[in-house]
């Protein structure tokens, strides 16, 4: 049951780290510093904006599978309309601000002036991007509410496979660099758009007229706004987790800050591996709510922690194994391959400390229980900043590392504590 899910989502996620690891690798080959750096904070950057809006894939999903859980097929067709009026709306909100954006983060980091220039480049073609990520979002969290894996999988693979191959080709074969990069993000998004609204579409087109005072009813549209502004809240705390690591890092100089993003790229591979799993937590849940059967809630709770540890256990040990002929291949400069190596182990003790985490945002999102989310976001936040100020002086970048996995096991600890009470009053037992 849960491999019906995860197995296939898990394929179409370990593209996206891929596509990290394929970017890295491509600027990687300048032999220049500070363009990985660039592409790095480029990246944050867009994390940042995005992880903002990913209440329409993590909402979306929850309150699909709570719908078909409930049999309620026009409800999960009118739960994608709005995903998809707000996709609109948000990206061409991310187009306006976007100098502004750029402004603003730039002033918030100590960077030299190669790595602003980089990151200036690379930020302003990629942005042209913005609705149709959104659009893509939407779509996607539709397909998995629906438990329908394969088309998530063929989507993911679509726009991942397509945003490798053109990095290659626009960043290498045409010389473009980091700017071939940019440019193969917003093709990649654009193609798979089309394909993901061609799936809607077709889908949705068997269900008739829609009934638009469903789509615009007032308490639903009250309980979407409520899930989407704490898991947005949640999703902002994490990126910015991850900028004020990087920001930190730079603290440190180019070298630091580029085997830092080398080694993010582990954590990512992990971590998108471990969200197959989060994913069959986020469906399977959401539908044992909507169905109001607590059996299929606590199997999918069993499930997913047992598969998540194996799978966290192997992501660190086949880290820790592969970590230095990997980072060689990310990098030809010596000094940040013998800068990334000083820091492997924390990289790769990520993907076990991390388990918990994930496994219980795919829970709470297919529950949504948001407001803990947010909560227990916040909590792990804190835990961060104490452990950062107390061995920033002494420990410095083992300092930063020894804070990230404090806050990625504070958030796993936290939520695993608060599920025996939401379950309790979801099920009335």
């Amino acid at each position: 049951m849960v491999f019906s899910i995860a197995i296939p989502m898990t394929l179409a996620y370990i593209t996206t780290p891929l596509l990290g690891l394929v970017d890295t690798g491509v600027v990687g080959q300048l032999g220049d510093a500070a363009l990985i750096g660039g592409l790095a904070v480029g990246a944050v950057l867009f994390d940042t904006i995005f992880t903002m809006f990913n209440f329409l894939r993590a909402a979306t999903t929850g309150l699909v599978a709570q719908a078909m859980g409930a049999g309620d097929e026009e409800q999960q067709r009118i739960i994608a309309i709005r995903a998809l009026i707000i996709s609109v709306l948000g990206g061409a909100l991310v187009l306006a601000l976007a100098p502004l954006i750029l402004q603003i983060s730039l002033s918030l980091m100590t960077l030299t002036p190669a790595v602003v220039a980089a990151v200036t480049s690379y930020f302003m073609i990629r942005v042209l991007a913005a609705p149709l990520t959104l659009l893509n979002y939407s779509v996607l969290g539709w397909l998995l509410g629906q438990s329908r894996a394969g088309m998530g999988l063929l989507l993911q693979t679509v726009l991942n496979g397509t945003n490798i191959a053109l990095s290659f080709i626009l960043g290498i074969s045409f010389g473009w660099g980091l700017e071939g990069v940019a440019w193969a993000t917003v093709i990649a998004e654009g193609v798979a758009t089309v394909l993901g609204l061609l799936l809607f579409f077709a889908r949705a087109r068997l269900g008739g007229a829609v009934d638009w005072r469903r789509v615009f009813n007032r308490p639903a549209l009250m309980r979407l706004f409520a899930v989407n502004r704490d898991i947005m809240i949640r999703s902002f705390v994490l990126v910015f987790t991850f900028a004020y690591f990087t920001a930190q890092g730079a603290l440190f100089g180019e070298t630091t800050l580029a085997a830092n993003a080398i080694l993010m790229n582990f954590f990512l591979v992990a971590g998108y591996l471990l969200d197959g799993f989060a994913m069959a937590a986020e469906q399977f849940v959401g539908r044992a709510i909507g169905a109001n059967y607590r059996p299929a809630f606590d199997k999918s709770v069993r499930l997913t922690l047992y598969w998540g540890l194996l799978l966290g256990t192997a992501g660190t040990v086949i880290a820790y194994a592969v970590g230095p002929w990997l980072i060689d291949l990310l990098t030809v400069l010596p000094d940040v391959r013998s800068e990334a190596r000083v820091y492997l182990l924390w990289a790769a003790l990520t993907p076990i400390v991390g388990v918990l985490a994930f496994q219980m945002d795919g829970i709470y999102i297919g529950a949504t229980w948001s407001a803990t989310m947010r909560n227990m976001m916040l909590l792990s936040i804190a835990a961060f900043m104490i452990v950062w100020y107390l061995t920033q002086s002494t420990l410095g970048n083992h300092g930063l590392w020894l804070a990230l996995l404090t806050f990625l096991g504070v958030r796993g600890i936290t939520l695993s504590a608060a599920l025996p009470a939401h379950r309790r009053r979801a099920f009335l037992i």
